[in-house]
This record gives structure tokens, sequence and C-alpha cells, in this order.
């Protein structure tokens, strides 16, 4: 039977506002050792399903959590949780070193750890640097700096390669497989096909509020030429292969 300590585990999450239905009996799992990429066009329900499961919004029903605890469970988050989702969310003026240090000192994480996480992603050079002067590339790094600072189980990141240029987004491939092979537990989503592709081993697809398709990459892609080809038959109404 598979331990499912360290998974992310989203069963049976609904949620209405008003009258509308935004999401509607979502279920899936994300493995520890594993990338599963959280596909879906605009206004699927992606960024829903993710701010339930962050402590961000309630569910109607259903439950979201990481191994068997809610985000809101933890009094040190940043210790189980890393992740990179709208944003920075610092002050423009605010140097990179202090923003860290100021995320580090309220989630009871050595100060030290901030100089190794900006090695890690590649900003030493900028942590002397205003938040307002960085580049969206360099602002999405600093996301997962700061994603990474309590060297957590769970990462959950939002489009993470947004603002990369393509050595970026090599770095970003061989950073989240090594997080992967380390035991971590990641969580992806993004629009990007062919970079999710290059580095997802499991695949979610959501459309319209609701999953039209989970599993291995390779057997959800089974008789399809490539991810963009299942994306647009699960999502746009054609037949799945």
């Amino acid at each position: 039977m598979e331990n499912t300590k360290n998974n992310i585990m989203i069963s049976n999450v609904y949620k209405e506002h008003g009258n509308k239905k935004i999401l509607e009996d979502i279920s899936f799992s994300a493995r520890a050792g594993r990338i599963t990429a959280f596909l879906g066009p605009n206004g699927a329900g992606k960024s829903s399903t993710l701010r339930i499961l962050l402590g961000l919004d309630r569910a109607t029903a259903g439950t979201a959590t990481f191994g068997t605890q809610n985000y809101r469970d933890f009094n040190f988050p940043l210790a189980v949780v890393g992740a990179a989702f709208d944003g920075i969310g610092g002050v423009p003026s605010r140097k990179v070193r202090t923003h860290l240090k100021i995320i580090a000192i309220s989630n009871h994480i050595p100060k030290d750890r901030i100089t190794e996480v900006l090695a890690i992603v590649d900003l030493s050079h900028k942590s002397h640097s205003r938040l307002g002067t960085l580049s969206l590339g360099e602002g999405q790094r600093l996301g997962i700096a700061t994603a990474l600072l309590g060297n957590p189980q769970y990462l959950v990141f939002d489009e993470p390669t947004n603002g990369l240029d393509p050595m970026g987004i090599k770095w970003f491939r061989n950073f989240i497989r090594k997080q992967a092979d380390l035991g971590k537990t990641v969580l992806l989503s993004s629009h990007y096909l062919t970079e999710i592709e290059a580095v997802a081993d499991d695949v979610v697809v959501i459309s319209k509020g609701k999953v039209v398709a989970t599993g291995e990459l390779r057997e959800v892609m089974k008789n399809i030429a490539t991810l963009e080809d299942v994306f647009f038959s699960l999502t746009e109404g054609g037949a799945q292969a």
C-alpha cells in the first residue's frame, strides 16, 4: 500500500460563489519524490484550487491537505510548505536580503539560510537590490528563494517559469528535478506545456472546474504526440485518446 504521509491530498473539493460552481468534486494527489503538473486553461479553477490548498480561501466542501494537515494548522508554515504564488508581495523599496530576513524571523528560520537560498537561485549578487528594481525573472527567482527558506517538504509553484529567459528555464528544470529527487513533494501549476512536458512525472488536467484527466505523464500522453495535443483534446471538447 502506498505511503501517503508526504503527499498533497485534494479530496472532493467543491467551491461555490453564490449560485456559480467554481470547483466541482476536485480530487487528486501529488506524491512525494515526484513532480505533479496541474494544468488547465484560464478560468478552469487552478488558482482557486491552489488558494484553498494554501489556506487563502475556504472550500464549500471537501479537504485539501499536506499529508493529513491543513495549511492553517501549521504554526510555522514555511518550515513545511514553500509556495511561490501571486508574486513577491514585498515593499518595493525594501532590499532583497531584508525582505527574506523578515520572513525568516517570523518563521523561526536561521538567518544563515538566507545566504544559502540566494545562492541556490543565483541571486546572491542582488541581495542589496531593492525589490522594485528586480526584473520579472529575478522576481520569480526571489519567490522561489522565499519558498525554500524553511527547507520544506512541500513545494507549490504557480507559473514558476513566467519571466525566465531560456537559461533561467533550463536552470529551473534542473532545480525542480533535484528537489523531487531529494524526496520533496512538488506541485506545479503552469500553462507552459512544453516546459511541463520536460519535467513532470504526473499530470492533472482541470477544465471548467472539473478534473478531466489525472495520472502519470506517459499514460496520459499515450498515443498522443505532445502534451499540448492532450491538453487541447481534453479542454476543448475533443475526444480523449
